[in-house]
């Protein structure tokens, strides 16, 4: 979802949020149901009421108008209420906000001051149409400390359900040298690949006042490529092609053909390395993902949370299959899909239909 200056929240893709049509579907065009991913999401609630879909706003592109729009009471208040509009009249479960990033300490206080204002109204609209219900509220956080910094770690915590960690893209075209994307720790033997830290984020939030268990721990489902390199840590020359944009591989196609992948598990962090190719391409494998599902168990983490499933394998290498079973248990405390104010026939019927 994406947000105007005024606060003014707007689907960024109308067809395929309401309008496809998948098997089943009607071709009715006067009917008033909705169509698209939203009523597959529904669908799928309806069938799993363990699962919650939640509604996320931003993103590193859609990101530039997150300053004026939570920049006074007014423009915060446009934004919960045309955001809460969009959750009914879809049948979500809650929102996400994914500002990338706060710039100075006045937009972090602006962020905490518009999560404040969405909990209440999220609140009142339960207490209204949805019997109490709790409606979650998540934010995407970076993990950079320069971002961090920047943050009231404290009151967002006590005002967000879960802090989703977004724990990669430590490495990538903006460096001089090759490093991991996603690594958890820091490394003495090599420390020239390793940028940032993920134990060393964890800790910064955990000091400045949230709760280990709300933190989610973030994974990537795709690797970032280095061309004309010897290795990890080491100098490069060009990204090369990509699945979707250069310099960036769907997990689904690694490790390419003629690549070996090298992992380190005092850091949790893997590369794949051609070296007839000189192209390194750092990635998390199915093993390592299970291994930092461990870690954040072992340190109260909440869960697990990936970008983006699209790019995931189907078999038993699946990183989110993997992260499930690891797992071993789900948030299963039931959905919400009684909208009885939806605009949409096929949502308001609930239940029913």
């Amino acid at each position: 979802m994406n947000v105007q200056a005024d606060g003014t929240v707007f689907s960024g893709d109308v067809y395929a949020d309401l309008e496809k049509r998948y098997p089943g579907d009607s071709w009715d065009s006067s009917d008033t149901n909705a169509y698209g991913c939203v009523n597959q999401l529904y669908q799928l609630k309806k069938k799993n009421r363990g699962l919650k879909v939640i509604l996320s706003i931003g993103g590193y592109n859609w990101s530039g108008n997150f300053p004026a729009a939570a920049s006074s009471d007014a423009t915060r208040k446009v934004f919960a209420l045309s955001a809460i509009a969009f959750m009914k009249d879809w049948g979500f479960d809650g929102i996400d906000i994914d500002w990338e990033y706060p710039s100075d300490e006045k937009e972090a206080m602006n962020l905490t001051y518009l999560l404040q204002v969405l909990r209440q109204e999220l609140d009142v609209y339960a207490a209204q149409h949805a019997k109490g219900h709790h409606f979650l509220l998540t934010i995407a956080a970076p993990a950079n400390p320069a971002h961090i910094s920047k943050l009231n770690i404290k009151n967002i915590a006590s005002t967000v359900d879960y802090i989703n960690l977004m724990a990669y893209d430590y490495a990538g075209s903006w460096d001089n040298i090759t490093g991991y994307a996603a690594n958890i720790g820091s490394s003495a033997t090599n420390p020239s690949a390793i940028r940032f830290a993920t134990e060393t984020a964890l800790k910064a939030y955990v000091s400045g006042g949230a709760k280990a268990s709300q933190i989610v721990l973030g994974m990537p489902v795709y690797g970032r490529s280095f061309e004309q390199t010897q290795g990890i840590g080491m100098p490069y020359s060009g990204t090369g092609q990509g699945s979707w944009e250069a310099g960036v591989w769907d997990y689904k196609v690694l490790p390419k053909s003629g690549a070996e992948v090298f992992c380190d598990y005092d850091v949790q962090g893997c590369y794949s390395l051609d070296v007839e190719a000189k192209e390194l391409i750092s990635y998390d494998t199915a093993p390592m993902v299970y291994s930092k599902v461990n870690w954040l168990k072992r340190n109260g983490l909440a869960g697990s949370v990936f970008w983006e499933a699209s790019a995931d394998r189907k078999d038993e290498q699946s990183l989110i299959a993997n992260s499930y079973h690891a797992l071993a248990s789900t948030d299963d405390t039931v959905n919400q899909i009684e909208y009885p104010d939806s605009k949409f026939d096929n949502i308001r019927r609930g239940p029913s239909k």
